[in-house]
């Protein structure tokens, strides 16, 4: 990992959001320019939400064909090995543990499949296309079991599935892939690197991440609180960083909103003065090193952004967000902190908080860990599935009423993560894989539908069945993140020439945007 090298201007850029652009930034200072004329026409609030799954979730066991042919595939495929990991299929009751399934023939257990009933149906409003290879007449889907919150929210128009995601430079045939005769994202299959590239178009090092260029168009509409408009809650991310806007860090769930120790002390070493003094020190700009000069500027601005935050967040629109319910884990029935939901509510009380900032658009970062799954996949996937799902519709729920205000279709929330996961089992897992499934929320969605081309499903088997859509076990992705991404950012605000600009490798691709929203 490159830590580069600590210069004046990242220190600055560090410490708390003073907008530098140098001579030798214009991209830099095109954005600028474009978020100040944004300014000037879009006085409406807006907010994108990227909930990114470290580790990289299998996308197959979450969004699922369910049409006999590729069911059949699927099952064949992966009820398998020690722990075999397919779903059982859509209506199939639950086996109670101890007794043993008629389909599988095993005694069913908390952590496995049979426990858990069949898939949730979901029924898009628009009648996917059967890909080559698919011996079906039209296909159906279905979630996950342990989706129930999201499959409701898909019923309600709020939620859509995109099919088969992934980096791309442009679009790759299997044939082309297998005889490298095309560019291909470098690092495929690289935790670090492919986090990097669907953050920031790049692998890791990438220091200009496509929510942070968003954001760097967009600070001119917040005018003094633009400090405001790239918030994380899950520490530093690439996704967030900007030419000119610097990433605002927050902790989750806690009274005041940002604690800064001692800044509101009263007495230092018995004296009632000192603290103040003190004060006067550590913010002091007058200081003959520049270096000094420059930490004392970003430190009186991150003391004076935390009190301006703090005094916000204790108004009552902020403390009347509802908190998120207490959560089950499915497989081990234990009650457990549901870390994604908590964020999700720091990001509800960041929205209920913009009138008063007078921010007007934000682009957030939350982020769930423990999605890489080479072992004891039936234990892990399934709650985490259960706590995307269950986060999903508490925010929905905190948005829909802010302050007494439903902010939904002010509000876009999408998954994103490494990559997906092998269509085959390892035994009781799944290895690193590439083109998979993902979901967006909101009230501006066009939910209630499956985005981009869904794959055949399916190995292949011999001189019998190649699949045209994946090589080795993995899915070739149909759509890229950058037609994911520039689909959000049309959304935002950001106009085509930036997105070519943001997403070079969106001038390669058959389309620009996914329609969804």
């Amino acid at each position: 990992m490159s830590h580069g090298i600590h210069t004046r201007r990242q220190l600055l850029r560090v410490g708390g959001g003073l907008s530098i652009l140098g001579a030798a930034a214009p991209f830099a200072a095109q954005l600028a320019a474009a978020g100040a004329a944004v300014s000037q026409s879009a006085p409406d609030y807006k907010a994108l939400v990227c909930v990114f799954l470290f580790g990289g979730n299998d996308a197959n066991n979450m969004v699922l064909a369910t049409d006999q042919d590729s069911w059949g595939r699927y099952f064949a495929t992966r009820n398998t090995g020690a722990d075999p990991i397919a779903l059982m299929p859509a209506g199939m009751a639950p086996t109670p543990i101890g007794a043993t399934n008629t389909l599988t023939g095993r005694v069913s257990a908390a952590a496995r499949p049979e426990a858990w009933g069949g898939v949730l149906p979901i029924v898009p409003r628009t009648i996917q296309a059967v890909p080559a290879g698919t011996n079906a007449s039209s296909r159906t889907f279905g979630l996950h079991p342990f989706m129930g919150p999201a499959k409701t929210l898909f019923d309600a128009g709020r939620l859509a599935v995109v099919a088969n995601i992934g980096t791309l430079v442009r679009p790759v045939t299997r044939a082309q892939y297998e005889a490298r005769s095309v560019s291909l994202p470098t690092n495929l299959f690289s935790h670090n690197d492919q986090q990097s590239t669907w953050q920031a178009g790049r692998t890791e090092g990438a220091q200009l991440g496509w929510g942070g260029a968003f954001s760097d168009l967009l600070t001119g509409m917040n005018g003094t609180n633009a400090l405001f408009t790239a918030v994380s809650t899950a520490g530093n991310a690439v996704f967030l960083s900007g030419n000119d806007v610097v990433q605002y860090q927050m902790s989750t769930g806690a009274q005041p909103a940002v604690l800064i120790n001692g800044q509101s002390g009263t007495s230092l070493f018995g004296s009632t003065v000192a603290p103040g003094r003190v004060r006067e020190v550590i913010r002091d700009t007058s200081a003959a090193s520049l270096f000094a000069a420059d930490y004392a500027t970003t430190t009186d601005r991150s003391i004076g952004a935390a009190t301006s935050l703090n005094t916000t967040f204790a108004s009552s629109a902020v403390t009347g967000v509802m908190a998120a319910p207490a959560y089950r884990n499915p497989i081990s029935g234990a009650t457990e902190t549901n870390s994604l939901a908590v964020q999700l509510q720091t990001v509800a009380r960041m929205i209920a908080a913009a009138p008063t900032l007078g921010v007007k658009r934000q682009v957030f970062f939350v982020s769930l860990g423990g999605w890489d799954s080479h072992d004891v996949q039936n234990t892990a996937q399934p709650n985490n599935l259960s706590k995307v799902a269950s986060a999903l519709a508490y925010f929905d729920e905190a948005l829909g009423n802010i302050g007494g205000v439903n902010m939904r279709e002010a509000v876009t929330t999408f998954t994103a993560s490494d990559f997906s996961r092998t269509f085959n089992t390892n035994g009781d897992g799944t290895d690193h894989a590439w083109g998979g499934h993902h979901l967006v929320m909101g009230g501006s969605v066009k939910g209630g539908d499956i985005y981009g081309q869904f794959p055949t499903v399916g190995m292949d088997q011999g001189s019998t069945f190649r699949n045209p859509d994946m090589t080795s076990s993995y899915f070739i992705p149909t759509t890229s993140v950058d037609q994911y991404a520039a689909t959000f950012g049309r959304w935002m605000g950001v106009s085509e020439t930036n997105l070519d600009l943001i997403f070079p490798n969106l001038r390669n691709m058959v389309t620009r945007g996914l329609g969804f929203l």
